[in-house]
């Protein structure tokens, strides 16, 4: 008996948890990235930033692009090419105003396997995602914060 009521109630917070990540739930197109590093505004990837945010109720994916890549056929240009991308994926939790996603494919593979935490803001069509302050991977006496501002396409 107890088994079956366990059951049951397991049935009705399932789908609770997906209702809670609903207002994140679509396809989004970037707006904009900006990262400051020491409170340093900076649009690394231009003032047009391509690319796509896809959240189902259980799965994130990011694919983001710099504005005006070309081609690369020297080791030089292809480095600049991988410098000038962001693209991962995994299952995500939320947390109050936290996004939580358990890496499990990503451009960078000291991603892989890690937890990147962003806070979620929703607001009309606009989905904005600020990471949490970290130091700087090229200089880590600095501290980072990227700030993606995302539009719903559908």
């Amino acid at each position: 008996m107890h088994h079956r009521i366990f059951v049951l109630i397991l049935g009705l917070l399932v789908p609770l948890l997906c209702l809670a990540q609903q207002p994140i739930v679509g396809a989004y197109r970037i707006v904009s990235y900006v990262i400051e590093i020491d409170g340093q505004p900076r649009e690394i990837f231009g003032k047009s930033p391509r690319g796509y945010a896809m959240i189902t109720p259980t799965r994130i994916m990011f694919v983001i692009t710099a504005e005006n890549r070309k081609f690369g056929t020297s080791v030089e240009e292809k480095a600049a090419l991988w410098d000038s991308m962001i693209s991962y994926t995994g299952p995500y939790r939320v947390e109050g105003d936290k996004l939580i996603t358990s890496v499990d494919a990503s451009w960078n593979e000291d991603w892989n396997g890690t937890q990147q935490s962003r806070i979620w803001q929703a607001q009309g069509n606009r989905l904005t995602l600020t990471s949490v302050p970290a130091p700087y991977a090229r200089d880590p006496s600095k501290i980072i914060v990227a700030r993606l501002v995302w539009e719903k396409v559908e």
